[in-house]
């Protein structure tokens, strides 16, 4: 069966959904098709001639390190609104004023140092400088140096060889250090403990000279040099024998009991007691006993010989044999360093630094109480009536005072050449305070203020130009103005039963001590603010510690 053709009738839609709306009319031819460029694919496109912007980097993690991040060439930083202050670090000034300078900035505002020792290609051995570092830090805080210069050497040292993020940390017995490579890299921390400390300027010198090679441009010194160097330090000898410290300890208490009244006998008296408590603490410290009971020890000869006088008929004044005595023994030094490290803001070394001045005070009370309550029991004339007037002798108390601070840089190992130069600062404080004191009728504790003040002044400013620790200037020179009296009055009171005027008497020595230690930093913060070095131009700028009122 042949099927028949269709006509157009059949050919029609059977309805209107058959059709499209745009679909072209009966008829009509189909229009060419439009090659369109296969590129062409939205209106937002780039036009032709201008190159595409390249694709962004895939957004990480916020810990992931940037790729071009170094050190010495980070990207810009954000700008606080209030800016960044300009910092000023002149070559020529100590690298004490510069390092202190330097600390007081946050990391990321340290101008990028210029490294001052050669180094391998490989860069910095970390783990050898830290290790210097903080050798060379035990030694400082060993030696008595406050825990602000301690940090400054420790910076000056991580920078010098190259290790510019660094923050040394310094409590009391601990030293710690930590170098963080960059803002990405995990730090690499080391600490060290000071487990002995000793009193030698001299080798404190000696730190401080390998210090300024170190920070110098001029001089080259190599890890492997400055560790051998250290050995040597370590490995000194004292300057002065044992047998010299004890005749030191001896002739100092005998200046000091001439300096508050006393004569001949007293001066052999006191002499003798003190050389005979210095060699009976060396006896306890050789069995291992603490300090305190070492304090103890020492603090009993001088006021058994007191007592023996007092109940002797000798006419002498057997307070002074006592006062003289405690010269030797009120820990100065350490109370110098507590308070100076509470003003720079170190409070929890200065709080340990205290208390431990404190334990040692109540050493010298316990062990001069217990030989004042056996001469009360034995009717021995001690009382206040008979105790230390101010004698006007000016010639023979200056000359005793110069004597005590000899006696006192023997005894701290100073080096020979700065003997002579904390002598003369000595004799000029006990002037000043006798010129206050005594003439202009100022008060005891103002008068020590200003003279202490005075000894720190001087003491600094030879530091300064020598490039040396400020301690062996300062330490020795303020001895004549340790309130040893004071101390001894309260002492008695309170032995005699007078609870009132004992307390108010060691109080005023507290206030003498403290006015002491408070002068002596003033008058080395003047020097840094007023002094300049020859060739200098302006001072080193150092920010103070943030204000704690609130705001």
């Amino acid at each position: 069966m042949v099927a028949e053709p269709e006509g157009p009738e059949d050919r029609k839609p059977q309805s209107d959904e058959a059709h499209s709306a745009f679909a072209p009319p009966t008829g009509l031819g189909q229009p060419d098709a439009v090659d369109e460029d296969p590129t062409t694919t939205s209106e937002f496109a780039v036009p032709a001639g201008f190159a595409p912007e390249a694709p962004g980097e895939p957004e990480g993690s916020a810990f992931a390190p940037p790729r071009t991040y170094r050190a010495r060439h980070s990207p810009p930083a954000f700008t606080p609104a209030q800016g960044i202050p300009m910092v000023r670090l002149t070559k020529d000034v100590p690298w004490q004023d510069r390092m202190r300078a330097m600390l007081k900035i946050p990391v990321g505002e340290r101008p990028v140092p210029d490294t001052v020792q050669k180094q391998d290609d490989a860069g910095p051995a970390v783990p050898r400088v830290l290790d210097l570092t903080l050798r060379i830090g035990e030694l400082l805080l060993a030696g008595g140096e406050g825990a602000e210069d301690v940090e400054a050497a420790m910076f000056a040292i991580s920078r010098s060889y190259g290790l510019d993020r660094c923050e040394p940390t310094v409590t009391f017995t601990l030293l710690s250090i930590t170098y963080q490579p960059s803002l990405v890299d995990d730090p690499v921390t080391a600490n060290r403990t000071v487990r002995r400390r000793g009193t030698d300027y001299t080798r404190l010198a000696a730190v401080y000279r390998l210090i300024h090679d170190i920070s110098s441009e001029e001089t080259e010194v190599s890890l492997e040099e400055a560790y051998r160097t250290l050995a040597e330090i370590r490995r000194n000898r004292h300057p002065f024998p044992g047998w010299a410290l004890t005749l030191s300890g001896g002739l100092l208490a005998g200046a000091a009991s001439v300096l508050v009244g006393g004569n001949v006998l007293v001066f052999l008296a006191a002499a003798i007691s003190a050389m005979l408590g210095d060699r009976l603490a060396w006896l306890c410290a050789g069995r291992g006993l603490p300090e305190f009971y070492q304090f103890v020890a020492a603090a009993m000869p001088p006021a058994a010989v007191g007592v023996a006088l007092t109940l002797s008929p000798l006419e002498v004044r057997a307070s002074a044999v006592i006062t003289g005595g405690l010269f030797a023994l009120i820990p100065g030094r350490a109370l110098v360093a507590g308070v100076q490290d509470g003003l720079t803001g170190f409070y929890i070394t200065a709080a340990a630094r205290l208390l431990e001045v404190g334990y040692l005070v109540v050493g010298i009370v316990v062990g001069v109480l217990s030989v004042l309550y056996m001469g009360l029991a034995l009717d021995a004339a001690l009382n206040p009536e008979t105790a230390i007037h101010s004698v006007e002798r000016p010639v023979i108390q200056t000359l005793a005072a110069m004597a005590l601070s000899l006696c006192f840089a023997v005894m701290l190992q100073q080096e020979r050449d700065t003997v002579l130069l904390v002598t003369l600062n000595g004799g000029v404080a006990w002037v000043v305070y006798g010129a206050l004191a005594d003439t202009a009728n100022v008060p005891p504790v103002a008068a020590t203020a200003a003279a202490a003040g005075l000894v720190g002044l001087f003491g600094q400013v030879l530091a300064r130009y020598r490039f040396a620790s400020a301690l062996p200037y300062v330490t020795a020179a303020i001895g004549p103005l340790l309130p040893g009296s004071a101390t001894y009055f309260g002492l008695l009171e309170i032995a005699r039963g007078d609870l009132n005027a004992g307390l108010a008497s060691l109080s005023k020595a507290a206030a003498l001590a403290l006015a002491i230690a408070i002068g002596v930093n003033l008058g080395g913060e003047v020097s840094r603010l007023f002094f300049r070095l020859p060739g200098v131009a302006e001072p080193s700028e150092r920010r103070a510690a943030k204000r704690t009122r609130g705001f």
